[in-house]
């Protein structure tokens, strides 16, 4: 009894007009949490059941879209409790594990990115050595790194916050992410002098680095034939939107959460929802249409051949 008296919470100080709104944020949350799970996990599933698929690009999506359903379970079970909950609250420890999971993921993120980036470099830039440089044990050496690395620079910063003294018990949010700085009595100097590591490491390096592969890239396109440029654009497209619209969020994250912009409470919910609702979502819709190896046996599952039971009935029309 004694421990949970001494239990330290958070109340989270981000939400609009939740008791006004409360089951109408709980419906179309959940609703968005399911069609995330849906649309990842069926991406992912073609990708393991087809043999055609077992390609470095393919295990790359497949990898990016697991990261992307751990990185919503990570935020919307709570989300969900707290919309029906009379107190949005969180305990120290459930905070830490949260925005450590939450950074690790987004950093992962950044590096599988950065990865297909090199993948297509590959592809396109050295297609005779495709094969020797994108092996197995490269491909599971890349995977392994990109989760690995944010997981050991968040680690340590947990490590650094959990070593200053919290004044502050009130997250202006709706989860835990780096508005956790603004909860110390006293800014942590070690913590905002190793703060640079991950940035370089998660943001800058992985931007730079996509910047050179895709300069490379075009270089070669143009220098090519049309059928190439069409191939060309075929598998980068996809990746480019996805680069776009990660990095955006990404950039507020760090301008908005790290240097405390000011803003709405209103204003800051709806665009750290963005980066909650809509990447997740957003990922295996451009994958999934966009990239023909995997649209053509998504429409064989949705649409097939062999017309049986109700569609047997409308025989000569044409719905795919």
């Amino acid at each position: 009894m004694d421990d949970e008296l001494n239990v330290t919470y958070f109340t989270f100080h981000g939400h609009v007009d939740l008791n006004k709104y409360r089951f109408l944020y709980f419906f179309i949350m959940f609703t968005v949490y399911v069609l995330i799970l849906f649309f990842n996990v069926s991406i992912v599933c073609l990708i393991w059941i087809h043999k055609n698929l077992h390609e470095p690009m393919y295990i790359f999506i497949a990898a990016l879209l697991i990261n992307a359903v751990l990185y919503s379970t990570n935020i919307y079970p709570k989300l969900l409790i707290d919309f029906l909950s009379d107190k949005q609250i969180i305990s120290y420890s459930a905070c830490l594990f949260q925005f450590f999971v939450f950074y690790t993921l987004s950093g992962s993120e950044s590096l599988l990115l950065s990865v297909m980036s090199y993948d297509r470099y590959v592809s396109i830039c050295k297609p005779l050595q495709y094969p020797t440089i994108m092996r197995k044990t490269r491909v599971s050496i890349l995977l392994v790194s990109a989760w690995s690395v944010p997981a050991c620079h968040v680690a340590v910063t947990v490590i650094l916050v959990t070593q200053s003294k919290t004044c502050n018990f009130t997250i202006q949010g709706i989860f835990c992410n780096y508005a956790v700085y603004g909860l110390q009595c006293v800014q942590s100097r070690a913590l905002t002098i190793y703060g640079i590591v991950p940035l370089l490491d998660h943001i800058i390096v992985p931007l730079l680095f996509i910047i050179f592969t895709y300069t490379k890239i075009l270089i070669i396109v143009y220098q090519s034939s049309r059928e190439v440029r069409k191939k060309a654009a075929e598998t980068c497209l996809p990746h480019l939107i996805v680069l776009t619209s990660f990095f955006c969020l990404c950039v507020y994250d760090i301008t908005v959460s790290r240097m405390e912009a000011n803003l709405s409470t209103l204003t800051h919910l709806i665009i750290t929802l963005q980066k909650v609702l809509y990447h997740p979502l957003f990922n295996p819709l451009i994958y999934g249409l966009k990239l023909k190896a995997i649209s053509r046996h998504l429409k064989a599952l949705l649409c097939p051949k062999k017309k049986t039971g109700l569609t047997a009935a409308f025989k000569g029309q044409e719905f795919c």
